[in-house]
């Protein structure tokens, strides 16, 4: 069931198809009480409610006109946004507009009501009607709250185009994430280096192409102890796959027909609900077109980056590597490949340094990022950090840095060197540029 909805989540007309579907039965609902029920009730509504069927052709046809317009101007504002958010931030995060609930509640509210004031404009007939109907008055409530609900839009796309905005919502979504498996780590996740599992071996396969969306923990585990089985998952979140690659491997002990690709979804494009490295990735690519040529925004870089480094902390906490789930009784059921914490790191910054290495600001913002994420992590992650900033200093060499760039970028890695509790790494040990 859980596949189900978040297979449908992911199609993107299904909410203004609902409001479409509802403006209809809106319609033909006051279609029958303007034809059953007014007549009978007629002296209880007030007349201000009530017109005659010409005047309510006049207005449903100027209302119908109106919000098709309104309609057309607001599609148009989504694709203008898209284009920004593809050609100014990044093509991955497209989706963090797209799957914006609000934009296709508007563009929802606005099709249904254009649905229902045409519907109800093709019902007013002379023919039908010798009495005055209130379909109209609901028309022009509907076109008010359209009204309302474009100004609000408005609104709305003035505030989530700013790149402070999206930043945020990247930022929750990471932290959302690395909640998600810190909970699930501290109930029923350990790590393990020992996996000697027990039965006749059958391997699953992927069924199609695509990238591996969402992993179905929870199901899995239970399906794994009602049928006595230990699976090995052998691709993580986020990696492609194509047609017949082994997706997991299952050890059963008494053999049976078992099909776990249920719980396994396979899309087109990467998502940000179990992928943690995407998550982080979709981060890094905005600040990467940020210091690029044509945009040219350090500043945006380094706030990016700087806001990564409390992420990786946090996320240091996480056990990665190979990752066991256990039922109740302790024994392991689900074998889950998570990545490590230098695979993490080696990952954010290493496009990030590239590109980034003849901007001081840039170099500085790294070296701080990872401050952070040395003050937030434990000791045991401490090498992996010191690691990643030697080879920061390698991508260095050569660099034309002035005397006062180098001494901002020691004073980092002097502050690096004591969050880490070592002697600093010296510049100078990395030959650089002449100063000039």
């Amino acid at each position: 069931m859980k596949k189900i909805f978040y297979e449908w989540r992911e199609k993107l007309w299904v909410t203004p198809a609902l409001y479409s579907f509802l403006a209809v039965l809106l319609s033909i609902g006051f279609f029958y009480v303007d034809l059953l029920v007014i007549r009978q009730y007629r002296e209880f509504i007030p007349d201000i409610l009530l017109t005659n069927v010409q005047l309510a052709q006049t207005i449903m046809g100027a209302l119908a006109g109106a919000l098709l317009t309104m309609t057309t101007f607001t599609f148009s504002t989504i694709l203008v946004v898209l284009t920004m958010y593809s050609s100014q931030f990044s093509p991955r995060t497209l989706k963090n507009f797209v799957h914006d609930r609000l934009t296709w509640r508007v563009l929802g509210i606005f099709l249904g009501g254009f649905i229902y004031n045409t519907l109800s404009l093709l019902f007013m007939r002379d023919a039908l009607y010798t009495h005055d109907v209130i379909s109209t008055f609901v028309g022009i409530v509907i076109a008010f709250l359209c009204l309302s609900t474009f100004a609000y839009f408005i609104h709305h796309i003035a505030t989530n185009v700013q790149v402070e905005k999206l930043i945020e919502e990247l930022e929750e979504d990471t932290e959302r994430i690395i909640d998600t498996y810190s909970e699930k780590q501290q109930q029923e996740m350990e790590i393990e280096t020992e996996w000697n599992p027990d039965g006749f071996a059958e391997t699953i396969l992927a069924e199609n192409d695509g990238y591996i969306q969402f992993l179905y923990f929870d199901k899995l585990t239970e399906y794994a102890v009602e049928h006595d089985l230990e699976v090995e998952i052998l691709h993580g979140i986020g990696s492609y796959v194509h047609e017949n690659t082994p997706l997991c491997r299952v050890y059963q002990r008494q053999q049976e027909d078992i099909d776990l690709r249920r719980f396994i979804t396979i899309g087109t494009e990467r998502t940000t609900d179990q992928d943690l490295d995407f998550a982080i990735q979709k981060m890094v690519e905005v600040a990467l077109r940020a210091i690029s040529p044509g945009i040219n925004d350090p500043n945006t870089a380094n706030g990016i980056i700087i806001r990564i480094g409390r992420l990786l902390g946090k996320l240091s906490h996480l056990e990665t590597g190979a990752i066991t789930i256990r039922d109740e009784e302790k024994n392991g059921r689900v074998r889950y490949p998570f990545f490590t914490f230098p695979h993490f790191l080696y990952l954010t910054f290493h496009q990030l340094i590239h590109y980034g290495k003849e901007d001081v600001s840039v170099v500085a913002a790294i070296l701080e990022s990872l401050t952070n994420a040395a003050q937030l992590s434990s000791p045991a992650h401490h090498e992996a950090i010191w690691e990643t900033q030697l080879h920061v200093l390698e991508h260095l060499e050569g660099s034309p840095f002035k005397r006062l760039d180098r001494r901002y970028i020691q004073a980092k890695l002097d502050e690096l060197a004591k969050a880490v509790d070592r002697r600093p790494a010296l510049l100078s040990d990395y030959q650089l540029g002449s100063e000039g």
